[in-house]
């Protein structure tokens, strides 16, 4: 068996050997094993996730052959999660698998703890009624729930957890932690040891970026009443002074200077997002607080207090043009805060957790660490419950996705507003109604040849209802698209399936590892015209 480093090589460069240990801790329950359960399976399990169990009552069928690689001839008649299992195990030996002989919904009715045992369940093909006792029994027992179906040539992915918080949002812009506009005696010291104005041309070639807009910074805010430029044309005013303080046409610090100026005119201290969760009511932390919340609130009390409201330095400078000498100097001095920050910060954490009764010793530096490097990046994501998402939309969002431009216009037809066709509420809400259907007459709109046309003014009917249930009286969906459903007859296509369970997956990685931002609303595929669009509902 190849050793895990080498197996992982290219996943381990994109979540780090954390990411992988958390994957590989991760126990993964998966309900209903069709194509799109498989897909998204299939995907953690080459990942190297720690454990599936795969949970599906039904037997494979001549149909699954057309839709499932997970299957083959000679599955025919065998149990589906046998044989899904025994495929997935194949994909990679490092992973237990193991399955259950058992329909989901009787799972949810009759034995709700069994769900208690998984880090993360993976919900596929549910009806609304089961998603919703789900999403209540996975609430009470701290389970991340991850639904995922497909639905003819829509999809739909949808997370479901109380609160998830992220210290590794890897955002893929961000602006570096370089202080330059408030700059810490050290790096102030250290700018004034250097001349700009040295007649050596190789040594005024060779000052970092970072040192010349220091000293810039300085020079004018004293001639400007100790302010920085704020307005265009102090800012133009600015990069013509750093210019003006070239010798010759070919320096690339001074032209780094000018084109970095822009990270000088960022504002100082903590950005909106952050601020949101310093002032988060989880801050007043009890024994009961997670680490993440513990940290957060000694970041409010070192932001107040020694950070002069700015997070703890980062430490990291990037590439410029420089001696090596210099280099070298600016990076310890950026290395020393940034420790001297953490320290800090550590001693905070530990007096927290002394004070609300837990071992100061429970949060290990190297969290500790990774909390002050992304301070600035922290993320948190609170789930509606899909009960509430499913009986009291956010009326504005609702309103905003049935009528605005942006997602396409209302027609007037016989009095009524009709839904833009192919939009992404719109094939929502006839997921819903399909749902409801079935509901009411045991099987799905056009699910059986010979009954269409009944099928089509039944569900046209079921959605109005609906629409009107979710307080959008006068609305209706275009003809043409409740067709399409009712032309879907709830098949699962492959190449749908297969989409559908790689976006699923790519959200289970990042709500196990911790890393990168999880999307934050119900997300729809629409594979007619191939967009996708996240409802806030």
């Amino acid at each position: 068996m190849a050793e895990p480093k080498v197996k992982y090589d290219r996943q381990l460069r994109i979540w780090g050997e954390q990411g992988q240990a958390a994957l590989e801790k991760a126990s993964i329950c998966l309900l209903n094993c069709g194509p799109t359960g498989s897909e998204t399976l299939k995907n953690l399990v080459l990942g190297g996730v720690g454990s599936i169990t795969v949970v599906d009552g039904s037997k494979v069928e001549v149909g699954d052959l057309g839709n499932n690689f997970m299957v083959d001839e000679a599955s025919v008649g065998q149990s589906k999660a046998k044989c899904v299992c025994a495929f997935l195990q194949e994909l990679n030996d490092a992973v237990k698998a193991k399955f259950i002989e058992e329909h989901p919904e009787e799972l949810i009715e009759t034995n709700p703890s069994f769900f208690s045992q998984f880090t993360l369940v993976i919900a596929t093909q549910l009806v609304e009624d089961s998603m919703v006792k789900l999403d209540r029994i996975c609430r009470e027992a701290n389970i991340i729930l991850l639904f995922a179906r497909s639905y003819g040539l829509m999809g739909l992915v949808r997370i479901s957890v109380k609160e998830h918080t992220v210290i590794e949002s890897k955002p893929d812009h961000f602006l570096d932690d370089l202080r330059l506009n408030n700059p810490w005696p050290e790096l102030r010291r250290f700018a004034e040891t250097i001349d700009l104005n040295t007649t050596d041309a190789v040594v005024h070639k060779h000052t970092p970026y970072i040192i010349i807009l220091v000293k810039l910074a300085e020079e004018w805010a004293n001639a400007h009443g100790g302010n920085l430029p704020s307005t265009r044309e102090e800012k133009r005013q600015f990069k013509d002074l750093i210019k003006s303080k070239m010798i010759t046409a070919d320096e690339e610090n001074y032209k780094e200077a000018v084109e970095a100026s822009y990270k000088l005119f960022s504002p100082q201290g903590t950005g909106p997002n952050l601020q949101k969760i310093i002032d988060d009511s989880c801050t007043e932390v009890d024994s009961s607080s997670s680490d993440f919340w513990v940290m957060v609130a000694a970041l409010k009390e070192f932001i107040a207090n020694e950070g002069g409201g700015e997070t703890p330095l980062e430490g990291s400078i990037p590439d410029m043009t420089s001696s090596t000498e210099l280099y070298i100097n600016l990076q310890k001095t950026y290395q020393a805060k940034a420790e001297a920050d953490f320290l800090v910060m550590e001693q905070k954490v530990r007096n927290l957790l002394k004070k609300i009764g837990r071992d100061p010793a429970s949060i290990s530096k190297a969290n500790i660490k990774s909390f002050c490097k992304n301070a600035r990046k922290l993320a948190v994501c609170r789930y509606r419950l899909i009960e509430d998402e499913f009986t009291s939309p956010v009326q504005p969002e609702l309103q905003k996705y049935l009528t605005d431009e942006d997602y396409g216009t209302l027609q007037e037809a016989n009095s009524l507003k009709v839904l833009p066709e192919n939009t992404a509420v719109g094939l929502y809400i006839l997921l819903r109604a399909a749902d409801r259907f079935a509901a009411n007459y045991n099987k799905f709109p056009g699910q059986f040849d010979g009954e269409m046309d009944e099928d089509i003014s039944r569900l046209k009917i079921t959605a109005v209802g609906l629409l009107n249930d979710l307080g959008c009286n006068g609305s209706a969906l275009s003809e043409d698209l409740i067709n399409e459903m009712c032309r879907y007859g709830a098949s699962e296509l492959h190449a749908v399936a297969a989409f559908v369970g790689g976006v699923a997956s790519q959200e289970v990685i990042k709500l196990i590892t911790r890393q990168f931002i999880p999307m934050s609303g119900t997300f729809i595929f629409n594979g007619i015209d191939h967009k996708s669009q996240l409802l806030l509902l």
